[in-house]
């Protein structure tokens, strides 16, 4: 299967504030680190590319709104971090995850669940998935996972701007102002109905 890297997505540079742009001593504020969560899988699926939406060797798609996904990796400092692992992980369009202790039905088998990609030269990366949906006990998010050789790994999540279930996520409120670091705007990307978001990380 081709890795999703449809042209006109997010370029590593589009909308998005580089070291070039930045005073030398700015210091950009770190992204929160939150819990791994129970669902992180037990198996890594056959297919793990940056494309959740279309499972390798079956014809049909995931069920859910396609979410355009992407952003920057950087340090403190605004540069990039190049050559990165990101692992994103979430439900399915039915609330249910891809993981033997989620109960609540089976998971919707054209839906990948877990994808990984590595971090362009400009600390760039981008996934097509499903816009993230409330389950029980949780507003809508994406699970994130920052791995690397020079870095201490970075574990968080990633929330729906005006989702109302926000204000009602425990997680979510402990998170106090630190909360608009970890939600992401989405908005229509003109695709077939899809919608896209920039979530750009900052590594301590």
């Amino acid at each position: 299967m081709q890795r999703f890297d449809r042209r006109g997505f997010i370029g590593a540079g589009a909308g998005l504030m580089t070291a070039s742009a930045l005073p030398a001593c700015t210091q950009i504020a770190t992204t929160p680190a939150q819990t791994e969560g129970p669902f992180y899988p037990l198996g890594l699926p056959l297919d793990r590319d940056n494309d959740l939406v279309q499972v390798e060797g079956r014809r049909d798609s995931a069920a859910g709104q396609v979410l355009n996904l992407g952003g920057q990796v950087l340090g403190t400092d605004g540069k990039p971090a190049a050559g990165l692992r990101i692992e994103i992980w979430q439900c399915d369009a039915n609330g249910v995850y891809h993981h033997p202790g989620d109960r609540r039905g089976p998971a919707d088998p054209n839906f990948q669940g877990f994808g990984h990609t590595i971090a362009d030269g400009q600390g760039g990366y981008r996934f097509r998935t499903i816009v993230p949906v409330v389950y029980p006990g949780r507003t809508p998010h994406i699970h994130f996972k920052i791995l690397g050789a020079d870095v201490d790994p970075l574990t968080t999540q990633m929330y729906v701007a005006g989702n109302p279930e926000n204000e009602q996520d425990g997680l979510y409120r402990q998170l106090g102002q630190a909360s608009a670091l970890v939600t992401v705007a989405l908005e229509p990307d003109g695709v077939s109905g899809a919608m896209r978001g920039v979530f750009n990380i900052t590594l301590g």
